[in-house]
C-alpha cells in the first residue's frame, strides 16, 4: 500500500474539514439508502464500469444491496461504506461556495488520489481528485476511528485506477 500526501489541483497544503451533510443513512429493511448521483452521459459510462469492478470486500466488509440499486452506488458492511460515483465537485474545491478551500490536502492510495473531509458525526467523505469522474467514499466512524484511518481506500484503488482515468471532468 502507497499512501503519499498531496496537494489537489497543485495547491499548497492545509487541514481540510468540511462539515456537511453525510448521503448515506441506514433503512429499515437492511438496505442502506444512498442518494444516486446524475452524472452526464461520459461519466456514467466510466461510473458503470468501475461498478462492475468493485470489490466484493472493502475492509473485510461484505457487499450488500444498496437502495436504490443502481450502477452509480455501492455499500459493504454495517454501518456502510458508501460509495457514489459521478458525484458533483466538492464544495471544499468549488470557488465561491462557502466552504472553498483552495489549500485542501489529498492523499495519494495506490495510486489515486482523495480528498478526505471529516463529517460532523465522526465519519470520513474521501472523493477523488483529477479523474473524469467525481468518485465518493463514505467510510463511517466504525472504520475510521478517532484518528480518522482511511486505508480501506486501499480495497477500492485498483477499481477506481483502471475505470476512471486521470484527466478533467467533462
Amino acid at each position: 500500500m502507497k499512501i503519499s500526501l498531496r496537494r489537489p489541483l497543485g495547491l499548497p497544503a492545509v487541514v481540510a474539514l468540511l462539515c456537511t451533510s453525510v448521503a448515506c443513512t441506514a433503512a429499515t429493511d437492511g438496505k442502506a439508502s444512498l442518494a444516486v448521483p446524475t452524472p452526464p452521459a461520459r461519466q456514467a459510462e466510466l461510473c458503470r464500469a468501475l461498478h462492475k469492478e468493485l470489490p466484493g470486500t472493502v475492509d473485510g466488509r461484505k457487499r450488500r444491496s444498496a437502495d436504490p440499486v443502481s450502477d452509480l452506488t455501492a455499500v459493504w458492511g454495517d454501518p456502510a461504506i458508501s460509495l457514489r460515483c459521478g458525484v458533483g465537485r466538492p464544495k471544499i474545491l468549488t470557488p465561491g461556495t462557502e466552504h472553498y478551500n483552495p489549500t485542501a490536502d489529498s492523499v495519494e492510495i495506490d495510486g489515486v488520489e482523495w480528498l478526505p473531509e471529516k463529517q460532523p458525526d465522526g465519519s470520513v467523505r474521501c472523493t477523488t481528485t483529477l479523474r473524469q469522474a467525481w468518485v465518493e467514499v463514505t467510510l463511517p466512524k466504525a472504520v475510521v476511528g478517532g484518528a480518522g484511518d482511511i486505508s480501506a481506500l486501499t480495497d477500492l484503488a485498483d477499481a477506481v485506477g483502471k475505470t476512471v482515468p486521470v484527466g478533467v471532468q467533462s
